[in-house]
């Protein structure tokens, strides 16, 4: 799944819109919607955006193979 749908998941559970996410990351609300759009989102992206919808943000790796992760 998408970081961007991930993303929308959240939104939906804390009932905020992306209007209220952007302003709680100092950002614009074009900027945000071109990040969702472009599903184009660094790891400092999504820390911020865990944490100001106080979630916990951990990076998972999956062995294809073996099925285990790191």
């Amino acid at each position: 799944m998408s970081a961007a749908k991930k993303i929308k998941i959240l939104l939906i559970e804390r009932e905020i819109t992306l209007t209220e996410l952007s302003k709680r990351l100092n950002k614009s609300v074009p900027t945000m919607s071109d990040k969702m759009k472009r599903d184009n989102f660094s790891e400092k992206d999504l820390k911020q955006i865990a944490e100001v919808l106080n979630y916990d943000y951990e990076i998972v790796f999956t062995d294809k193979e073996t099925g285990k992760t790191v």
